[in-house]
C-alpha cells in the first residue's frame, strides 16, 4: 500500500493498525461509561489523561523533543481545556445521563461543527457543494435522533452537554492550529493531555467531585475500564494512528471518525444491554454518511489543490497534527 509520500507498507500491518483504531477507540466509550459507573466523571477523565500524558511526555523527551517554553504550555492549557475539558470532559459527564452508543453518534458530528465554525469565521473558507449536503445530512440525523417520541425519549441535558461537547472539540481542533505549539506531535499531545488533565481534575474539586470520592467503594470493572482508556485508547491507539498517518493513505486512517459510532453502538447493545431504538437505527447511518461526505471531500480537495509531491506532502503534514491531538482525546 502505498501513499501520498510515496511510503509503503504491509497491507497486514495497515489491516492490523486500522483495527485496532476501530475496535479501541470505538470500545472507549463504553469503557468510559463502566468506569464511571463507580468513580466521577471528571476525576476519572482527568486521572487517565494526566496519567497518559505524563507517559507520552516522557517518551517525547526520550525521542530527543525539546523542552516546552511558557508559551508552549499556554497554548497547551488552552487547546487542552477545549479538547480534554469542554470535550471529552463534557462526554464522559453526558454519558452518566446518555447511554454510550447514543454519544459516540453525537461525538461523530464533530466535522459538522468544524465546517460551520470554519465557514462563519471571518476569512474563513466556503464549503463546496459536497460539504454542505453532508452538514445537512449530519443535521437530519440529528433531528431524528434527538426527536422526542411517545416512549419518553432521551435526556435532553445530556443530549445538550454532548453538543457543547461536540462543539468545544470542533472549536479546539481548529483553534489548535493557529497557536504555538512543540514542533514534536508526540510533545504537544502529551501536553494537552497534562494540561487538559489537571483542568479536569480541577473541575471535579470544584463540582464536589472529592467528597464522593470513595476509593474502598470502586468496582474492579471500573478500575479495570479507567486502566484500558489509559493504556488502550489513549497510548496504544494513539500510536497505530500516528504510524497509519506515516504508512498509509490520510483518507484511509480518517475512517475511524465514521467506524467508531457504529463500533460503539454495537458494543453498548452487546455489553450494556442499551436500547437499539428506530431511532438509532436510522438516524446513524444517516450521521456516518453525512461524516463521510465531508471527510472524503475536503481530504480530496486538499490533494487536489496541491500541484506538485512535495506540495501534496506539506499540506498532509500541516492537516496531520490537529487530528493527532484530537485522537488523543478519545
Amino acid at each position: 500500500m502505498t501513499d501520498a509520500r510515496g511510503l509503503r507498507a504491509p497491507v497486514l500491518q495497515v489491516a492490523l493498525a486500522l483495527a485496532a483504531v476501530y475496535v479501541i477507540w470505538g470500545s472507549t466509550y463504553l469503557a468510559m461509561a463502566i468506569a464511571i459507573e463507580t468513580l466521577p466523571p471528571f476525576w476519572m477523565a482527568g486521572v487517565r489523561h494526566a496519567v497518559a500524558g505524563v507517559i507520552l511526555y516522557l517518551f517525547a523527551r526520550s525521542r530527543g523533543a525539546a523542552r516546552p517554553t511558557r508559551i508552549h504550555w499556554r497554548s497547551a492549557a488552552f487547546i487542552g481545556g477545549l479538547l480534554l475539558l469542554g470535550g471529552n470532559g463534557g462526554v464522559v459527564w453526558a454519558e452518566q445521563r446518555v447511554d454510550s452508543g447514543i454519544a459516540a453518534l453525537l461525538v461523530s458530528t464533530v466535522p459538522l461543527w468544524m465546517v460551520l465554525l470554519e465557514a462563519v469565521r471571518p476569512g474563513g473558507s466556503r464549503p463546496s457543494g459536497r460539504v454542505v449536503l453532508g452538514v445537512a445530512l449530519g443535521f437530519v440525523g440529528l433531528i431524528v435522533l434527538v426527536r422526542p417520541t411517545g416512549g419518553g425519549g432521551i435526556d435532553l441535558l445530556g443530549m445538550a452537554a454532548l453538543m457543547i461537547a461536540s462543539l468545544s472539540w470542533a472549536w479546539g481542533s481548529l483553534q489548535s492550529r493557529r497557536v504555538q505549539l512543540p514542533d514534536s506531535p508526540l510533545m504537544a499531545t502529551a501536553m494537552e493531555m497534562l494540561a487538559g488533565g489537571g483542568l479536569l481534575l480541577l473541575a471535579g474539586l470544584v463540582s464536589g467531585e472529592a467528597s464522593r470520592l470513595d476509593l474502598a467503594s470502586v468496582s474492579l470493572r471500573s478500575g479495570l475500564a479507567l486502566g484500558y482508556l489509559i493504556a488502550f485508547g489513549s497510548l496504544i491507539g494513539f500510536t497505530a494512528y500516528i504510524w497509519l498517518l506515516r504508512a498509509a493513505s490520510p483518507v484511509l486512517a480518517a475512517t475511524y471518525a465514521y467506524v467508531n459510532p457504529i463500533v460503539a453502538v454495537f458494543l453498548g447493545w452487546l455489553i450494556l444491554s442499551e436500547p437499539l431504538t428506530s431511532q438509532t437505527l436510522i438516524a446513524a447511518p444517516v450521521i456516518v454518511a453525512g461524516v463521510i461526505l465531508i471527510t472524503t471531500s475536503q481530504t480530496r480537495r486538499r490533494i487536489e489543490e496541491a500541484e506538485t509531491p512535495k506540495e501534496i506532502e506539506e499540506e498532509v503534514e500541516i492537516e496531520e497534527a490537529p487530528p493527532l491531538r484530537r485522537a488523543a482525546a478519545r
